[in-house]
């Protein structure tokens, strides 16, 4: 039986095109309608780019599978996995609080943490990471998997159970909408466009079935460990996303498809992809030494935590500075250059490719000081 040694370029390389992706979906563009792929589905459904955020937590189980290599007592681990959940918490926080401030009527007004969100995308990361890493440290992989079903399946109880009767699945209607109020708060959720109607699409309950996400990304990187670059690892990656797949397609008839409502459903679909995105790379990378293109996302992935606040922030920073009365510089840049040369969809393609290589600029330059920002 082969047994695999060292670092796999293929799992660097898949956490990477998640953050490059990643940037790409979470910076549109303005001035015309989104190219739909990188879109979410309104609501039930799927977009390539519902698949970004749970891929990402799938590569936090890749990791887990190479750290749980290195022996650490009980302390050191708890330590650890304490420490990192809660920076990875509060940046999460700070970033959706971040700059601070808001132009109001009267000026710039402070952003009072009375209404600051509290959940979100690194937020939602943290507590998948701790949870997930807790059982993949002391359960078996057996257990892993009795686990990640019940969390599944006690997911879906929950909303059929405690949702308003009838709406069950809707926006509102949802048992982990109705949580997410009753602990958070309203002021602390999600308000889209500052519109006001509250809804957290990192919630609560939502967050059990991310944690699966972690665990399979977990069993996936041990799997290929033990397997080692093999056709027969590369088979069986296949068979078993193609079997995942078909399972969420099928549960998807009774228990929909969404990503905002992260339902059971959504979470066997993307790592059934994610199953298959990492049989390919293997095949590709690994085995038949295709280099060449891999070290443009090696350079993300390097520093995943830093570039996706990187970008975030700096996303943030154009759309409060104002070039014109009422008028962002992330809106007017759109408006006199992209749009005027890529009208409609194109140009908000373009414009997200254009700022996702201004962020791998960044990274690829702090990739040649070697300076790498781990927690």
């Amino acid at each position: 039986m082969a047994i695999a040694t060292g670092r796999f370029t293929a799992l660097d390389v898949f956490r990477g095109l998640t953050i490059c992706f990643m940037i790409i979906v979470n910076a549109p563009g303005s001035g015309a309608s989104v190219w739909v792929p990188l879109d979410h589905a309104a609501w039930f459904g799927f977009t390539p780019t519902d698949l970004v955020f749970p891929s990402f937590l799938f590569a936090v189980g890749n990791a887990l599978s190479f750290s749980k290599k290195k022996p650490e007592t009980d302390k050191t681990f708890l330590t650890k996995i304490f420490k990192r959940t809660v920076i990875i918490f509060l940046l999460g926080f700070l970033m959706y609080w971040f700059p601070f401030f808001h132009r109001g009527a009267a000026g710039w007004e402070f952003n009072t943490l009375g209404h600051t969100r509290i959940m979100g995308v690194l937020q939602r990361i943290a507590l998948c990471y701790f949870f997930g890493a807790l059982i993949v440290h002391y359960c078996s992989q057996k257990t892993a998997v009795m686990l990640s079903i019940l969390l599944l399946l006690g997911y879906w109880a929950f909303l059929i159970w405690l949702g308003e009767p009838g709406n069950i699945y809707t926006m509102l209607g949802n048992a982990g909408t109705k949580l997410d109020i009753l602990i958070l708060g309203n002021d602390h959720l999600y308000h889209d466009k500052g519109g006001p109607i509250a809804f957290e699409p990192e919630g609560l309950l939502s967050t059990l079935t991310g944690i699966v996400n972690v665990i399979a990304g977990y069993l996936a990187g041990a799997f290929i460990q033990k397997k080692g670059k093999s056709y027969e690892a590369v088979a069986k990656l296949f068979i078993c996303g193609a079997a995942l797949i078909a399972l969420a397609l099928f549960w998807g008839q009774f228990f929909p498809i969404a990503k905002k409502l992260w339902t059971s459903s959504f979470t066997l679909l993307t790592i059934g992809i994610d199953l298959c995105i990492m049989g390919l790379l293997i095949y590709v990378i690994e085995i038949e030494k295709v280099k060449r293109g891999t070290n443009f996302f090696l350079v993300f992935g390097k520093n995943p935590l830093a570039i996706y606040l990187l970008s975030e922030l700096l996303l943030t920073a154009l759309q409060v500075i104002w070039v014109a009365p009422k008028l962002s510089f992330y809106d007017w840049i759109n408006q006199v250059f992209y749009q005027r040369l890529f009208p409609g969809a194109l140009g908000t393609l373009v414009f997200a490719i254009g700022y996702m290589l201004l962020c791998w600029v960044v990274a690829d330059a702090m990739d040649k000081k070697n300076i790498y920002i781990k927690i």
